[in-house]
């Protein structure tokens, strides 16, 4: 089977949101990619009160100064295309309120013909949940399950009924409803988000970080759902952060997904073989405007197809 390709939407300063995300969103349906990726960066503290991903020292990133929002960038997106599947990887689920949320993703669904992806995760940045206000950060977990429960609900038949921590909906109708069942993908690496995937969600975020470690987190989440009598497939969307360069990359020491078009490629295939179902390929951080980035787009994606992909 292909393995589906994706291709992460421009968000971040060096674009022009209006003009740019339409404009790459049609290249990237032009070009045959699969689906179009957001993600979500609310805030960059400066100066920064906790490290990138909670790691103490470690810096943000620059491109995390100006990200723009998640589901306004796919909603100029779904004007946009026709084709292509609209995808999140990840919204931070808790930093919404669950209604809103769930009210949002199913208007952008009926609007773009039913083709919304919701990847949630919890986040990591306690700046943000302060900025955010929903709940504490120590609450994230329990916030996801209602955010999942509260659009599984909202999604479904009216009149709606649901009695939650922070939503209650006594009975009303909600609408516009999806076009179809909205699928949900998380983010999980702990044992218990992993728990809550194979028990409450239709597919696995991960991000690439080396064939190995994705195949040994794939094969875990499987034996979980076997464990735990799941009979459903689990989903897969690989997250690549790409750094694309002219140049190979010398040396044994290459991160996954950084070099040449080529060496992307390589690392393509070879998360493909282990049974990875579609790749999102994460491109806008190096490249210097829109141009390059639909450049660098359709060299991997035509390097990828040619390759047997």
């Amino acid at each position: 089977m292909t393995t589906r390709l994706g291709l992460g939407l421009p968000q971040m300063r060096q674009y022009d949101l209006g003009k740019d995300v339409p404009d790459v969103a049609r290249a990237a349906e032009r070009i045959g990619y699969d689906s179009l990726w957001v993600f979500e960066r609310a805030l960059f503290p400066e100066p920064a009160t906790q490290g990138l991903y909670g790691i103490e020292g470690m810096p943000w990133p620059d491109s995390y100064r100006h990200v723009a929002d998640p589901l306004v960038t796919l909603a100029l997106a779904a004007t946009a295309t026709e084709r292509v599947r609209l995808g999140s990887s990840v919204l931070v689920a808790p930093l919404h309120t669950p209604f809103q949320l769930a009210k949002a993703l199913a208007s952008l669904d009926a609007a773009s013909g039913g083709r919304v992806i919701a990847g949630f995760g919890t986040g990591w940045s306690l700046d943000e949940y302060a900025a955010a206000g929903i709940r504490p950060f120590k609450e994230r977990g329990r916030v996801l399950d209602e955010v999942i429960d509260v659009c599984r609900a909202v999604w479904g038949p009216d009149p709606v009924h649901y009695t939650g921590r922070i939503t209650g909906i006594d009975s009303a109708l909600v609408g516009p409803k999806p076009a179809r069942p909205i699928p949900i993908l998380l983010a999980a690496s702990s044992r218990r988000a992993q728990e809550r995937l194979v028990d409450h969600a239709d597919g696995w975020l991960p991000v690439g970080a080396g064939v190995e470690q994705i195949a040994s987190q794939w094969r875990a989440l499987k034996d979980l759902a076997a464990e735990r009598g799941r009979r459903e497939p689990i989903q897969t969307v690989l997250r690549a952060n790409a750094r694309c360069s002219a140049k190979s990359y010398e040396g044994a020491d290459r991160p996954a997904f950084h070099g040449s078009a080529d060496q992307i490629v390589e690392d393509l295939l070879a998360h493909a073989e282990i049974g990875i179902e579609e790749i999102l390929v994460e491109l806008q951080a190096t490249a210097r405007d829109a141009q390059e980035l639909k450049d660098t787009a359709a060299e991997v994606y035509e390097k990828a197809r040619a390759a047997g992909l």
